[in-house]
């Protein structure tokens, strides 16, 4: 699972900002507070018109339908504050009688389901890449070329990591001795180094070291955090002899083997979907917080997403009980490089598109484009043809111009339908705090907001109607020459949206209820 984006490289080492912080929302910076939900002419942003639409087209007008979005993540905060009165609940089930009330498989499945766990409450929250995965599982497995490819690749680059990793750690820590022992003073950031005066040459050395650091952004706090991904990345995503899945007890590789989990749809992490919730549904005009864009919906938390890849099987899973248990529309801000049980996820999604639901999905933050190497779950079923009933999304930032398209994000011509703001998003995070992050999980859940809204006040709009509403309204930008997108940060050249995606915009509010006044349903 690729999540909210944060760039890891070697070069972090010596110029490091963290993208994320846990705290009050009154500490982000008020330029980034709500501004998807901003307008270009009135706001200056390249934000999604979600004020406007509000405020001149929808003021007065009440909505048909309480929309059940499907949360498809890592787990849902579903008790904090800005999320009161957006949990979906299962009103056919009774909390905590260990019985299957309404006979749909699932014990105790208040507010979704749990396919990270087991019957006895514990839950998984480390796991394989999936190429780690196929890598383990040796030659006779079709996909173990290219797996090990990708495996391989990926562990020489985090080895390589650990080894720069340890001599900055040492000339670090040596640095702050040398200081303390010859001053007394003890450097915890540049402003520790503004007092010391010696005349000493490893004195003089070490404070030229750490300003030279700290100047460039560096911190204490952000090295921990850098040190410790590189860890996880050793630890639990490539180690091949790390099996968590052994807690579950269930053959992955089994569709029909589903008779496993437990209700617990919090978890061990789950920050990533919270942001992703809050996006759409975070109470809006409440005084706390930030604003969310849809205000008639329900949120089922489906998790399926560990701190590593997520499975085939679960993902299928989760999209079939979405549907059966009554989501509109499901959003699905994750992805992996590859494949192994496509299948499952194949038929499920043309299950969902033959119950008419909507499936809004994450680009994916590989600077890649999609259409030459394909991100899982893809549009595309297995017989070729395009799945009718989701909708691709890519990330932007705030303003026009050539890094409009944000820098991480996936794009395509064909397989990227449409563009929204994914970068600098202050969303919700865990244990009623917020966090500011970037990604093209932050941009689906804009776009489902916005889907969210058009099916509350156009009840009878089909998933292939709010997709043409969508792309149709966009934002044109056509004149714009962006940067293509590249994590490394090499000169691909410019294009324009038209060229990066299939509408070529970003999606709209206002617009998209404009169109929807006159849509013929």
């Amino acid at each position: 699972m690729k999540r909210s984006f944060l760039l890891f490289s070697l070069s972090f080492l010596f110029s490091m900002v963290s993208l994320s912080q846990e705290m009050s929302v009154s500490a982000f910076n008020a330029k980034y507070l709500n501004w998807y939900n901003l307008d270009l002419v009135s706001d200056s942003v390249t934000g999604t018109s979600v004020d406007k639409a509000y405020s001149e087209i929808l003021a007065g007008m009440e909505p048909k339908k309480v929309v059940t979005v499907a949360v498809i993540d890592g787990g849902v905060d579903i008790n904090h504050t800005d999320l009161e009165g957006k949990i979906w609940v299962n009103e056919d089930e009774i909390a905590g009688d260990g019985i299957d009330n309404d006979n749909n498989g699932y014990i105790d499945d208040i507010h979704g389901w749990n396919f990270l766990g087991n019957a006895k409450g514990e839950n998984v929250n480390y796991e394989n890449y999936e190429y780690t995965r196929l890598y383990k599982e040796g030659p006779d497995n079709p996909l173990f070329e290219n797996a090990k490819v990708l495996y391989e690749e990926e562990l020489a680059k985090r080895l390589k990591e650990r080894e720069q990793i340890v001599k900055f750690d040492n000339r670090l820590k040596n640095s702050k001795k040398i200081i303390k022992e010859n001053t007394g003073v003890e450097v915890n950031g540049l402003s520790d180094l503004d007092s010391i005066v010696s005349d000493d040459d490893q004195v003089k050395n070490a404070v030229g070291f750490l300003k030279q650091r700290y100047s460039s952004g560096f911190t204490d706090k952000g090295f921990e955090e850098y040190k410790k991904r590189n860890t996880e990345f050793l630890r639990y995503f490539l180690n091949r002899k790390f099996n968590p899945r052994d807690l579950i007890g269930d053959n992955p590789q089994d569709i029909n083997d589903n008779h496993y989990g437990n209700a617990d749809v919090i978890g061990p992490r789950a920050d990533h979907g919270t942001c992703v919730t809050g996006i759409i549904a975070a109470n809006r005009g409440n005084g706390i917080g930030v604003d969310g864009i849809a205000s008639s919906v329900k949120i089922m938390v489906l998790r399926v997403v560990p701190n590593g890849d997520e499975r085939d099987k679960d993902i299928a899973l989760a999209i079939r009980y979405a549907v059966d248990n009554g989501a509109d529309i499901i959003n699905m801000s994750f992805g992996k490089a590859i494949s192994p049980e496509r299948v499952f996820v194949n038929d499920a999604i043309k299950y969902a598109e033959a119950k008419n639901v909507l499936i809004v999905h994450a680009s994916g933050n590989e600077a890649a484009d999609v259409d030459e190497v394909m991100h899982y779950p893809t549009d595309v079923y297995l017989d070729n043809t395009d799945a009718t009933n989701m909708i691709i999304v890519g990330a932007t930032s705030m303003e026009k111009g050539d890094s409009l398209v944000c820098y991480f994000s996936n794009y395509g011509k064909e397989h990227v339908d449409i563009f929204a703001p994914g970068h600098n998003i202050v969303a919700l995070d865990t244990c009623n705090t917020y966090s500011i992050g970037s990604g093209t999980s932050q941009a689906s859940p804009v776009v489902t907001g916005i889907a969210a809204v058009l099916l509350s006040y156009y009840p009878d709009l089909s998933p292939q109607d709010i997709i043409s509403i969508l792309m149709n309204s966009s934002a044109q930008f056509p004149e714009e020459m962006v940067f293509i997108p590249d994590l490394k940060g090499k000169d691909k050249g410019k294009a324009t949206l038209r060229n990066l995606s299939r509408c070529g915009g970003i999606a709209n509010m206002y617009n998209a209820l404009k169109v929807a006044e006159k849509y013929k349903r």
